[in-house]
This record gives C-alpha cells, sequence and structure tokens, in this order.
C-alpha cells in the first residue's frame, strides 16, 4: 500500500509567521528564522497573483478552444468509423469520404501558468499504478493456481526450431514470421522477452511476451478460441512418448483443458477475456506462452488468426509481413481496414481514423509518421534493418 503525502509543519505555519513576523526594515533578512524566512520568499505580490491570474485565463481559454475543436474531430472519426463498419456490412466498397482527411488539431496556445502563490491545499496522494506481471509472476501463478510449471527450452534455438515447425505448417512463410519477429523484439528479442525488459530496460511496460508480444488477454483469448485445437495437438504429441515424458504431458493436457474451461466459461469478446486475464489464473493461463509445446503454437496462432479473418472477409492475396503486423497490432478488424485500402487511399488516409484519442496521443510511431503509407513503410523499414541481426537471422535459418 502506498503511503499518503504528508505536509511538514513549516508548509501549516506559514501564514502565522507573517502575521507576528516584524516588519522587515526592523530586522534584517539575514537574521531571520529560517521557516521565517522561507515563508516570506513564498508570498506572492498581488502584482504577480493578477499576472498569474491573466495568464491563467488566457490559458483556459485556449485550451477550452482547441478541446472543443479535438472533440469534434473525434467524434468525425467516431462517426466515420461506424460507417464504415455499417457499409462493409452491406457489402458495398469504401472511398476516401468515408474517411476524416484532415489531422488531429494540435495545442499551440499558451502553457498553464504556475501559481506564484504557495499552496494552501494538502498535496494530493500519489496515483496508485496497477502492477504489471512479470516472467517471475506468471511461473508463480502457474504454480500456485494449476501445480503446474511450464516447460521451458534449453536454450533459445530450441525454441525458435519449435516455433518455425509450427509456424511452417499452420502456412505462415518464413518472410511474415521473420520480419514479424523482427519488429515485434528488435530482431534479438528471446521467447521470454517482456515490454520494457530488454535492450537494457528494467522495468516492464506493458504483458506483452515472446516473439510476436501476446498479452495476458491475447492468451485467454486465443485459449479460449484455439484451446480444443491445441489440446489436439499435444494429445498427438503424447501418443509419440511413453514413460516420464508422457505422464509429464499428460498433466500438460490435463492442465490445459482446465484452462480452457475458465476462457470459455465467460463470452467470447475482449473484454470479458480481459477480466479473466487481469486475475492470477488469468497470469497462469499467460504461462503457457513459455511453454516449449503451447507457446509455439499461441505464437502462430496469434497471426494466423489475422491470416484466417483476412480471407474470411474476402481478401485472398498474401498478407505482406507488414500489412500482417498492423493487424497484430491494433486488432484483425482495424488492421484490415489499413490493409485494403487501395495505395492511393494510403497516401492520403491519416492514421487517426484508427485510433481511440487517448490511444493515439500516446503513440509517437502513428503521430510521427500519420498517414496509412507512411506508417506501412516505417514498420517496413524497421523490418529491414531488424532482419539483420542475430536473432533474426538465427530465426530464419531454422526454417
Amino acid at each position: 500500500m502506498h503511503s499518503h503525502a504528508i505536509r511538514s509543519a513549516p508548509g501549516y505555519l506559514t501564514l502565522a509567521l507573517l502575521l507576528i513576523a516584524p516588519p522587515a526594515a526592523a530586522m534584517d533578512a539575514g537574521t531571520l528564522p529560517a521557516a521565517t524566512a522561507n515563508a516570506m520568499a513564498q508570498a506572492a505580490s498581488p502584482q504577480a497573483i493578477a499576472e498569474y491570474r491573466r495568464r491563467l485565463a488566457d490559458y483556459q481559454e485556449a485550451r477550452a478552444a482547441f478541446e472543443e475543436e479535438a472533440s469534434a474531430y473525434w467524434s468525425a472519426i467516431t462517426e466515420r468509423r461506424r460507417g464504415r463498419n455499417a457499409k462493409r456490412r452491406e457489402h458495398q466498397p469504401i472511398t476516401l469520404d468515408d474517411y476524416v482527411l484532415t489531422q488531429p488539431p494540435v495545442y499551440s496556445g499558451p502553457k498553464r501558468p504556475v501559481n506564484p502563490a504557495p499552496k494552501s491545499e494538502p498535496e494530493r496522494p500519489p496515483r496508485e499504478h496497477k502492477a504489471i506481471p512479470t516472467v517471475a509472476d506468471l511461473l508463480q501463478a502457474a504454480a500456485q493456481q494449476y501445480q503446474f510449471k511450464p516447460q521451458r527450452p534449453t536454450n533459445e534455438l530450441e525454441f525458435k526450431r519449435a516455433y518455425a515447425r509450427v509456424a511452417a505448417a499452420a502456412g505462415l512463410t518464413r518472410e511474415q514470421a521473420v520480419r514479424v519477429y523482427s519488429f515485434e523484439t528488435g530482431g534479438t528479442g528471446n521467447y521470454d522477452v517482456q515490454a520494457g525488459i530488454e535492450h537494457g530496460g528494467t522495468r516492464a511496460i506493458s504483458t506483452a511476451i515472446g516473439y510476436n508480444q501476446l498479452l495476458t488477454t491475447n492468451s485467454v483469448e486465443l485459449v479460449a478460441e484455439q484451446g480444443p485445437e491445441i489440446v489436439a495437438a499435444l494429445t498427438a504429441k503424447a501418443a509419440q512418448l511413453s514413460g516420464a515424458p508422457r505422464q509429464a504431458m499428460d498433466y500438460k493436457i490435463a492442465v490445459l483443458r482446465r484452462m480452457v474451461a475458465l476462457a470459455r466459461s465467460v463470452p467470447d469478446d475482449w473484454s470479458a477475456h480481459g477480466r479473466i486475464a487481469d486475475t492470477p489464473q488469468g497470469w497462469a493461463i499467460h504461462a503457457l506462452v513459455l511453454d516449449i509445446d503451447v507457446g509455439p503454437l499461441l505464437q502462430t496462432h496469434k497471426l494466423l488468426t489475422s491470416v484466417i479473418f483476412a480471407r474470411a472477409k474476402g481478401y485472398t492475396r498474401p498478407l505482406t509481413a507488414a500489412e500482417l503486423e498492423m493487424m497484430n497490432l491494433t486488432g484483425d478488424g482495424t488492421g484490415l481496414d489499413m490493409v485494403t485500402m487501395p495505395q492511393a487511399m494510403r497516401e492520403q488516409v491519416p492514421t487517426s481514423n484508427f485510433f481511440q484519442r487517448s490511444g493515439y496521443e500516446r503513440n509517437p510511431v502513428a503521430i510521427r509518421h500519420n498517414t496509412v503509407a507512411k506508417l506501412l513503410d516505417i514498420t517496413d523499414s524497421r523490418m529491414d534493418a531488424n532482419s539483420n541481426l542475430p536473432g533474426a537471422k538465427e530465426l530464419a535459418s531454422v526454417f
């Protein structure tokens, strides 16, 4: 539990000190007690207060005008998205008129001024941040919730080989798998790499783990939707084993069946799966990403579901790695919206059309590369560069 910030006594005594202090002319400032000197230094002149209030009014007026403009813009984004969805349901063509073609407004007014007067309000307690589970937390949850320990590879190459076998058998190309890996992990990530804890990072910034950076909710959703298929794959593998390896596989299958039952106990939608993902049982499911048998299946299905989704929507041309990554990053429906767009439209349509306002404003890549064409181009460029790094070359070599 976070402790609340507590103001020190001199902060509360400021007003009293000002009332009892002698006139400035009667006492040299250098001889004042420290608390008194600090209190007097904090006191703002009437002119400073007046100037602050004037500048604050200017800021508030400018900010209100910007918020009105921004709200209208993002409302239009939402309405156009609804319109596109409706047209797709009716199998009607999508045109440039179905997108907002201007870039989002950017605030350019004055900054909020700093109040020169001493604070009279108690400081707010620090905002509590939800803890992000790390690999160690996932393993602990799996042990506690299911008495299960994922079977981890003896080395990185073993996992890459397992992933390549599964991905190739499922129909993913080497180019798709390697380039998505290159983009998601920077071309060097291991099978258990977590967002934020790579390239010298020390703090997890999300639950995204592995070659395709699956989130906890991704794992729960994949287990719910692909669970029976994964169970069948493990059952077929178990039939070729005997002795202790067979017993271990049978136990893994039994645990997986329980996880599938939990994941399917709620409606098949992202929000419901997210609620499970935010529990120790959900963390335990996410630990499957680390398992040498299940992890490659989950990683593969994450990409394969996007390929299947595109085909089901009538998009039969093979997806480039950058297009597949757009679906991987933004979700199948939103990603396909970009993928199916002709090149001429890609050059004109802003990336803001595919985001909520809060998500867009936290995404410097989408802001900087602010059309569909530019976003796909930078994705391809990063894939090109990262594909020459050791991890990507190793993955390519085992396909």
